[in-house]
């Protein structure tokens, strides 16, 4: 409890590491300017757009997956190891190694050079560089959902699929009114648990772009890093921190 209280009340003062002044009590004027900068909204905004396109892909891909790794079939314990080395990765290392995957003269370039598709400026232009670091996301956390989908699956009871197959369900029929309605509250966690991840995803934005080009990748977790640690307005940082925390506690919810 003592970070999250000493951060709220850093963010009702005024504490500039700058100045050398201790800590001066402002009340909500912290609050009132943030609202006022144009930057917070577009960090809301970038912010919310990371979260909901790297969550969404995560899940159909996660449960789809799952479905089929539920099945068994030869070297599937093999599968499942391979799946699993994104999310045991260092997050730093892996923005590292798909900033240079996304270079001009960088293997996703080459690729789409062969294929006869003209290069594309995936960190240096503004409208491709938050589904580029999406992408990253996606195959890092991707398998988190999978796992959470597999013990769900093996949790669940056998008897409606027996009934299901005595009547004559097809697959389709199956997965559609069983399995999906009973693995409902497995997804929904697997998409709470991965949305409060994405709302306070920092390591890879940080490697991979610092927040540009400009202001284009720069959530609100970039935009308090810089205002905290760049300008050392720990207040004002720490109203944003604040707000960051209230937006994902409100989507937990």
């Amino acid at each position: 409890a003592f970070p999250v209280i000493f951060t709220v009340g850093i963010s009702l003062s005024d504490w500039s590491m700058t100045t050398g002044n201790a800590p001066q009590f402002v009340g909500l004027k912290n609050y009132i300017d943030m609202f006022k900068n144009q930057r917070f909204y577009n960090g809301i905004f970038l912010t919310f757009y990371l979260a909901v396109l790297s969550v969404s892909v995560e899940t159909i891909l996660g449960v789809a997956i799952a479905l089929m790794l539920h099945r068994d079939f030869i070297g599937k314990n093999i599968v499942k190891a391979i799946l699993l080395l994104p999310m045991v990765s260092t997050p730093v290392a892996i923005g590292l190694a798909w900033t240079l995957f996304y270079e001009t003269i960088g293997l996703a370039n080459y690729a789409l050079k062969q294929l006869g598709i003209p290069a594309v400026e995936w960190l240096s232009s503004s409208t491709t560089v938050i589904p580029a670091i999406a992408l990253v996301d996606i195959w890092e956390w991707t398998p988190m959902v999978i796992l959470i989908c597999l013990a769900g699956l093996a949790g669940l009871p056998s008897e409606p699929f027996e009934s299901a197959r005595v009547d004559g369900a097809k697959p389709f029929q199956v997965l559609r009114h069983i399995t999906l309605p009973m693995l409902y509250p497995t997804i929904l966690t697997a998409i709470t648990l991965r949305s409060i991840d994405a709302f306070k995803t920092f390591d890879i934005i940080f490697t991979m772009t610092g927040g540009g080009p400009l202001y284009s990748s720069e959530t609100l977790n970039i935009y308090a890093y810089k205002e905290g640690f760049g300008y050392f307005h720990f207040g004002s940082a720490s109203s944003l921190l604040m707000s960051l925390f209230l937006v994902v506690l409100g989507c937990s919810f």
